[in-house]
This record gives structure tokens, C-alpha cells and sequence, in this order.
């Protein structure tokens, strides 16, 4: 952060950064539905190709990121970044071919809780990782062969990717201003991802329908969220923020419930509540002590700032 960037007041509302954080969360699980509605026409690494490509372009329109003045640790960043979307983006929707939203969400939200649990070195996060256990372990007695163990190895791999992603968009957040950091690396993803999906998806990916699809999906996974997020940081204490983003896996299980039908088991249900309770109480206990420090600049935090992992573990603008 430089003098360059001036900190912009804190806005008032609360009850309205609450509305936006909700409209952000519903936005991501439900494109993560209308995304394996799409499986079946473009298959997932074309659907994986056509969010992150069309979500690129958007975002560089909108952003129109400046490429030059940037030395290799600034551009390392942004290819480590791209990286980190690309694998998440696309190991994520592989789980959720294979296994119900609701679970495969609950199972991915486990990588950043395990990095917000590290990163607070505190005994009462270690406490919450334990009750995330507990919410796994009845998500297993609900069947994990009902889900699929090769699905749920993926969503706990995307969930590693996930905790990477947090790592990476706070080192991209101290190092390009606004989200200039974001779209470039989002057209490192698309770039990556290009091969896989044209190979998948071919010819199909051309059509009128699939290519609309496509751009529902981009806008909900990827412009809408990010813009709803940014201006709920703006009202809501970061940490109050990170906690409704927790509830991100119930959210999952009604988009999926409601668009794609997937029903759950009472011992499914009351899993995912355990791991959002879990992933909730996490973030509380990494939050800083208060200080009389100015507060960061939303979309910009300091890599040396303790709140930038609960920040970032609940702002990705981008993660599915």
C-alpha cells in the first residue's frame, strides 16, 4: 500500500453490507449449479474454460489493469495467482460431477478453515477445528460412498487450491491496486485453462446456448460476487464479513436442492451445519485484538497484516 492510494471512509449501513455479503454468497452457489448444468453440454473443463475466459474478459473491460511499471515479483504473483484459480476452479468442478454441491463445499471450505486454525495459533480455533472434524466425520456417515470417494478427494484437493488462493490474492492485494491484481491473473487461469477446455468441449463451446450459459456463469461466479463483496467491505468489519461468508456450504446445499434436485440426509444436513458453525467460530478466533491502526483499504491488504487471511479466506471474489 502507498501514498498513492488513499483510504477511502468507511461507508454506513451495516444491515446493507449484510444484504450485499448474502447476495454475493447466493450468486457463487448458485452459478456453482447453473456450472454443472452446463456439464452435460460442454463438458467441465469446457465450462471451467468458458468461466474463467468470459469472467477474464469482463473483468479486464471493466478493470482495464495497467501492465506496465511491474517487476518479476509482481508478475511471479500474478502467474502464482492464475495458477492457484486455475486449479481450484477446475478440480472443484470435477467434485461436483461426481458429488452433490452441498458436501463437496463443505468439504472444500476445510482448506481455508485449516489455514485460518494455523494462522491463529490460538487453542480456541483448534477447538473449532475439531468440531469441523466432527462435521466431517457424519458427512461420512451419511455415505462416502454415496458421494463418491473419488469426488470428495477432489473437493478436499480444491480446497488446498482454495487455501493457496487466500495466500496468493493477499500478496496480489499489496501489490497491484483495486482488482487489477485479479483480472490478470484471471486471464493467466483462462489462458491455462484454454487447451483443456477446447479439447473437452471442442465445437460445442461456439454454440449460442452453451455461450450464454457461459456468461451467466461468469457473472455469477465471477463479476457479480466480486462487485456485491467489495462494496460489503466497505460496511461491514472484516471479520463480521468472514463470518457470513461462512455459510457458504449451506448456501450450496439449497442452490443444489433447489436447481439440480440433490437432496440430502438429516446426518448430511447436520454435517454441513457443524463444519459452517466450525469455519464461523475459526474466523472469530483469527481475528486480531483491535487497534488503533486506520483500517486497510478494501481489496488491498497487507501481507503483514494479521486479518489478511480471515480477509481473504472470505472475500474471494472469485473462487468457484
Amino acid at each position: 500500500m502507498t501514498g498513492a492510494h488513499p483510504l477511502p471512509p468507511r461507508a454506513p449501513g451495516r444491515l446493507g453490507g449484510v444484504a450485499l455479503v448474502l447476495g454475493g454468497a447466493l450468486s457463487v452457489q448458485f452459478g456453482s449449479a447453473l456450472a454443472a448444468l452446463l456439464f452435460p453440454r460442454a463438458g467441465v473443463a469446457g465450462a471451467v474454460t468458458l468461466r474463467l475466459t468470459i469472467g477474464a474478459l469482463l473483468m479486464l473491460v471493466v478493470c482495464r489493469p495497467r501492465v506496465r511499471g511491474y517487476g518479476r515479483r509482481d508478475w511471479a504473483a500474478v502467474l502464482a495467482f492464475g495458477l492457484a484459480l486455475a486449479g481450484m476452479n477446475s478440480i472443484f468442478y470435477q467434485a461436483i460431477e461426481r458429488i452433490p454441491l452441498g458436501p463437496a463445499v463443505t468439504l472444500e471450505v476445510l482448506g481455508p478453515l485449516a489455514l485460518s486454525v494455523i494462522a491463529a495459533r490460538r487453542m480456541a480455533a483448534w477447538c473449532w477445528a475439531a468440531l469441523a472434524l466432527a462435521g466431517v466425520v457424519l458427512l461420512g456417515q451419511g455415505g462416502f460412498d454415496r458421494l463418491d470417494p473419488a469426488g470428495a478427494a477432489l473437493a478436499l484437493t480444491a480446497g488446498a487450491m482454495w487455501a493457496a488462493y487466500i495466500v496468493c490474492s493477499a500478496r496480489i492485494g499489496a501489490r497491484f491496486p483495486g482488482a487489477d491484481g485479479l483480472a490478470l491473473a484471471l486471464t493467466v487461469a483462462a489462458l491455462l485453462t484454454l487447451p483443456f477446455g477446447l479439447a473437452d468441449g471442442g465445437g460445442r463451446l461456439a454454440d449460442p446456448v452453451v455461450l450464454g450459459l457461459g456468461t451467466g456463469l461468469a457473472l455469477l461466479a465471477s463479476v457479480l460476487p466480486y462487485s456485491l463483496e467489495l462494496a460489503a467491505l466497505r460496511r461491514l468489519p472484516t471479520a463480521t464479513f468472514a463470518v457470513m461468508m461462512s455459510l457458504g456450504p449451506a448456501i450450496a446445499a439449497v442452490a443444489g436442492w433447489l436447481v439440480l434436485g440433490q437432496a440430502l440426509r438429516p446426518v448430511e444436513v447436520l454435517a454441513i451445519a457443524l463444519v459452517v458453525a466450525a469455519s464461523a467460530g475459526a474466523v472469530r478466533a483469527a481475528a486480531p485484538p483491535p487497534s488503533p491502526a486506520p483500517p486497510a483499504v478494501p481489496g488491498v491488504p497487507s501481507e503483514a497484516d494479521p486479518a489478511v487471511v480471515s480477509a481473504a479466506a472470505a472475500a474471494p471474489p472469485a473462487p468457484r
